[in-house]
């Protein structure tokens, strides 16, 4: 820690003798350049003075009225004021992505987790943030999010790794299993996991290639099932269409399923069987230097939870 400190101090001290030689070059003088770097005249002559010992070249030449670059100064500024003003330039941006959001966005997220926050969640925090461009890459399988260079990802709580740090998203979710009137026409309502054999189901591909096994629970007896069904889906949208069309009954989110349930087009059944498990959270790797673009998403999350 001490030789990375020390690093750090010859790399500031270089940086201001740079900064003194272009600053006396550029105003013809110690005392006006002093005032403009606000600093003594003192400390810019010796900061100078280092430079020119340590290159073995004088750069100035002196006089007790007139302050001139010698030939070698003049070649010598020629070549580092444009990597200095550069430099000025980097630092900054550096400090406006720091205090205000800019830059890209990206997020790694399932692409059912993309529609149920896109609204009002992406679509609020585009109109605040205009600067900002939100990249969602949506994708089933989890990632290294720092490795593929992502500001944060989206899963479920109980997928977010254990070395993250997680915001909740949604509320708890539920999911349940849900059919359309047209289904369950001529149809016993299952009341049972059980029952769910005698019927058609749409079965779910996971991100990892296995087959879904619908989960439920009551009064702590916990049941996975393997549902009879011809089709299988990889998404709960596809699953949703599918479910409203009349091809079988579907096991989705309760939050997915909400308006389409409101709106009579899906009946819930085996809801007694349906516990709550906690919802979507952000997670990200630290809680250090986080970029203003993804601390102002955070907030966000937050204000609208409340």
């Amino acid at each position: 820690m001490a030789q990375v400190d020390a690093k750090n101090r010859a790399m500031r001290a270089s940086q201001l003798e740079l900064e003194a030689v272009v600053a006396v070059a550029r105003r013809g003088g110690f005392r006006v350049a002093a005032r403009e770097l606000n600093m003594s005249s003192s400390a810019l002559s010796h900061a100078v003075a280092a430079l020119e010992a340590r290159l073995g070249v004088r750069l100035f030449n002196r006089t007790t009225r007139s302050v001139a670059l010698s030939p070698e100064g003049e070649q010598f500024v020629g070549e580092i004021a444009p990597a200095l003003a550069a430099i000025r330039t980097a630092m900054e941006r550096i400090d406006e992505h720091r205090a205000e959001p800019v830059g890209a966005l990206r997020l790694n997220l399932p692409l059912g987790a993309g529609r149920m926050i896109l609204s009002p969640l992406i679509y609020e925090y585009m109109r605040r943030y205009p600067r900002v461009t939100v990249d969602m890459v949506s994708e089933g399988a989890m990632v290294d999010i720092v490795g593929q260079g992502f500001d944060a990802g989206v899963r479920l709580e109980e997928f977010v790794p254990p070395d993250m740090i997680a915001v909740p998203i949604t509320r708890p979710i539920r999911s349940i299993v849900v059919g359309s009137p047209a289904y369950f026409s001529g149809r016993k309502l299952p009341r049972t996991p059980a029952d769910l054999a005698e019927h058609r189901c749409i079965r779910r591909r996971l991100g990892s290639g296995a087959i879904y096994r619908w989960e439920f629970e009551k009064r702590g007896e916990a049941i996975e099932i393997d549902v009879p069904g011809q089709l299988i889906l990889d998404d709960h949208d596809l699953m949703l269409m599918a479910a409203l069309a009349g091809e079988g009954l579907a096991f989705v989110s309760d939050i997915a399923a909400a308006q389409a349930i409101e709106a009579g087009l899906l009946l819930p059944v085996l809801e007694d069987w349906s516990p709550e498990y906690p919802g979507l959270c952000l997670y990200y790797p630290s809680r250090r230097n986080i970029p203003a673009r993804l601390r102002a998403f955070i907030d966000l999350i937050r204000q609208l939870a409340r």
